[in-house]
């Protein structure tokens, strides 16, 4: 789970002969991660496409032209079907191509027209304010018109004062910002020149006679006419969608494919007569794809493992050479390049037979390859695979590096329902993330239902631990008291979880610490494993066993450390009064040896000394959030139910009512359901009215707690990334691609 399933480089070589049957077979498999040539071998040039290749791609962009018209929704079409590519062909050409392309061309020509009238329809409308027929705007030969959105007091004051203006008349419309301007002047521009710096829109004046509203309502009949075009084209769509929608699919996938056959030997080492191909396949695959290639082609190729891939070398792998005396031997190498027996740098065929001349063996020296890092394939059960998209989310991870998504799978679920305990809530995130489980097809919205359906199972967990639900201490109705408390309303309680979260943020940086120090200890060495990771674990394991120690016990606050501490007697009692004061010392001692370490390797980290301190004190947002979500579901069920206090505490009055507490309890509040007519049910005694007509605002209020609640998983992430992820985990590995394509819509028929 922690380290990437294991891969092996694997080099495949033969006669172009057969590059077809092995591109197929490869395909089929569905293994290789394909290494593209890099044109460095001497002698090797980049394959060319396969026949068919140009008229394979103008059909697929032609087909997904078509589906992005149709909007074609995959979940949508009826069963898959088989596709003949030469029938295929004549039908996309003859029948879908032109009725999809008139369709599309009518209903873009409707689609802009319509724009336009509704641009005419608002310019009408201002027309229609001003209260002036048409013809009285346009056709003058003595008089400017202008027609616009102005202020009608600020035109006319610059009016006034402007030059080349004899008269002037302005209507302003009913509308403040309409209005109309009729001037003589002495010469053309004299207006727009009147008006420069007046916040002022002019409109064209459509070349139309008759009163606005006319003109108005004419628009209107032609929009009513677009919009009926414009149904009548979208049906018309519909069909070929019906008719067609399965089959274009079915076609695009089939295309795809086909494409991406023709196009495999670009990425080939290819010389006149042969070729070879690289890739990454998982190690425990190898005989598989082995045993299938030999089948297909029989004799006539070279598979050889040339590379495992492990995790122990500096650049993310050791490359080991895997030696094979059987009869699947790779070409060997001589300085960089494949150097067979007679000398030429090429594998070739011999011509009757098609099998593969080389050296019949390795030499010594490096084999000859394209440098680059194996893919990484996460390795996790099916419980915890759903997390990987949180660990991707940040970064796929690198082959050297461990893969969190174990450790995030124990503790992310554990953190939220520690935070939000409670049985009502919990139910209900289950609820949501099964339905988001179930209605979803897509990778990431169905991983991402089970991890909410994950918190919501810690939730009522904890939820029973702490005998709530909807925040309603429920295990006191049959008189049992809670095994843990959150401490709303205790004070002990809430300092304890304070101490829990210190401690839980501890464990947890020196889980993550202790990953970076295996993976530097494995990739770069035992040195910079103690001077980069070595130094900041004696850094927080000193800091927090001299906080945990007496040593200055009388510096430190009570519930720390000492008989008086919370961890010897109080609400969990675990009998701890600190580690003794010779602990403390030598913690001190570790911590200044930390610093000292760190000197000697990356001087500049030690101005984070206090990291260990600061990053650990960051899961006390754990009880902060615990205390603060179960107030606010105290303050809905208070606004509710109402409560009393008397010497035992707190208690929601679900069985009695405010003129029934005695003397000796105090009333928080009365509450809605106590609120008028009261009527009992057995123990139960409620205000009829109130109880109504506060379950609207009961409703609402956890909905809204629930909603916030779920900001918890942003706390417990950011713990997750920024203070776990951080101490060893970087990400940008290479996505395991292997060569193939998962049918959807189409059969291997």
């Amino acid at each position: 789970m922690l380290r990437p399933e294991q891969m092996s480089k694997i080099s495949v070589t033969g006669s172009k002969r057969v590059m077809n049957d092995v591109i197929e077979t490869l395909h089929e498999l569905s293994l290789v991660d394909i290494t593209d040539y890099d044109g460095s071998w001497e002698g090797f040039d980049p394959g060319d496409s396969l026949e068919g290749a140009d008229e394979t791609s103008s059909m697929l962009v032609t087909v997904r032209a078509l589906i992005n018209i149709l909007d074609l929704d995959e979940e949508e079409v009826g069963p898959s079907e088989s596709i003949d590519l030469s029938d295929a062909e004549r039908m996309l050409q003859d029948v879908i191509t032109e009725e999809v392309n008139e369709l599309d061309d009518r209903r873009e020509n409707l689609r802009d027209r319509r724009r336009e009238v509704d641009e005419q329809l608002d310019q009408m409308q201002l027309f229609a304010d001003l209260g002036i027929d048409l013809d009285l705007l346009w056709g003058y030969d003595s008089l400017d018109v202008l027609v616009g959105e102005g202020d009608a007091d600020a035109i006319d004051g610059a009016l006034a004062e402007a030059d080349g203006i004899d008269e002037y008349e302005i209507f302003p419309g009913s509308d403040a910002d309409s209005v109309a301007v009729f001037a003589y002047t002495d010469d053309d521009g004299s207006l727009d020149d009147a008006l420069v710096g007046i916040p002022f829109t002019a409109y064209d004046v459509p070349r139309k006679r008759g009163d606005p509203e006319s003109n108005i309502a004419e628009l209107e009949r032609e929009r009513e006419q677009i919009e009926t075009d414009l149904e009548q084209v979208e049906n018309d769509l519909d069909s070929v969608r019906i008719n067609y929608g399965n089959f274009l699919l079915a076609l695009e996938e089939e295309l795809t494919i086909e494409a991406e056959k023709t196009e495999a030997p670009l990425r080939f080492a290819t010389t006149e007569r042969s070729f070879i191909v690289e890739g990454w396949v998982p190690t425990e695959k190898y005989d598989e794809l082995a045993a299938r290639l030999d089948e297909e082609i029989g004799g006539r190729l070279e598979i050889s493992e040339i590379k495992r891939a492990a995790y122990t070398e500096q650049g993310g792998h050791q490359e080991a050479e895997v030696h094979d005396d059987g009869d699947q031997g790779g070409a060997a190498a001589d300085g960089g390049r494949v150097v067979p027996d007679d000398g030429e740098p090429t594998p070739e065929a011999d011509s009757d037979t098609d099998e593969v001349v080389t050296d019949g063996g390795r030499t010594d020296g490096d084999l000859v390859t394209v440098e680059d890092e194996p893919p990484t394939v996460q390795r996790n059960s099916k419980i915890v695979n759903p997390f990987e998209i949180l660990v991707r989310a940040v970064n796929q991870p690198k082959y050297s590096e461990f893969d969190p998504t174990i450790a995030l799978f124990l503790t992310f679920p554990l953190f939220f329902g520690f935070m939000i305990g409670d049985v009502g809530y919990g139910l209900l995130y289950i609820l949501i993330g099964y339905t988001v489980y179930k209605k979803f097809d897509t990778e990431a919205l169905s991983n991402f239902g089970a991890i909410v359906v994950w918190l919501g199972l810690w939730t009522m967990l904890f939820g029973v631990l702490y005998g709530e639900i909807l925040g309603l201490h429920f295990l006191e109705w049959f008189d049992i008291h809670p095994v843990i408390e959150k401490g709303i309303s205790d004070r002990e309680w809430a300092v304890t979880w304070l101490l829990i979260s210190v401690i839980a943020g501890w464990i947890h940086l020196n889980i993550g610490y202790l990953f970076n120090f295996v993976e530097e200890w494995q990739v770069h060495g035992s040195k910079p494993a103690v001077v980069e990771v070595g130094s900041w674990l004696l850094m927080l394991n000193g800091l927090w066993v001299f906080i945990f120690s007496t040593l200055g016990e009388s510096t430190k606050p009570e519930f720390l450390v000492g008989s008086t501490a919370y961890l010897n007697e109080g609400p969990l009692g675990f009998g701890f009064t600190g580690f003794p004061a010779i602990a403390g010392i030598i913690g001190l001692a570790l911590f200044f040896l930390g610093i000292l370490i760190l000197l000697t390797g990356p001087w500049y980290e030690v101005v984070e000394f206090l990291v260990p301190l600061a990053h650990t004190l960051s899961y006390t947002r754990l009880t902060a959030v615990l205390l603060a979500k179960a107030g606010m579901a105290l303050a809905v069920n208070l606004l509710y139910f109402g409560a009393y206090r008397d010497e035992e505490g707190f208690h929601f009055m679900h069985y009695t009512t405010p003129g029934h507490v005695s003397e000796k309890k105090e009333i928080v509040f009365g509450g809605l359901s106590n609120m008028g007519t009261h009527i009992t049910a057995g123990p139960l005694e409620l205000g009829i009215e109130g109880a109504l007509l506060g379950i609207p605002v009961y409703l609402l209020g956890h909905v809204v707690v629930l909603a916030i609640g779920g900001t918890a998983a942003i706390q417990a992430i950011r713990l997750e990334y920024f203070e776990f992820f951080e101490k060893f985990y970087e990400g940008g590995g290479k996505k395991y691609e292997p060569f193939g394509h998962e049918r959807t819509h189409t059969s291997d028929n």
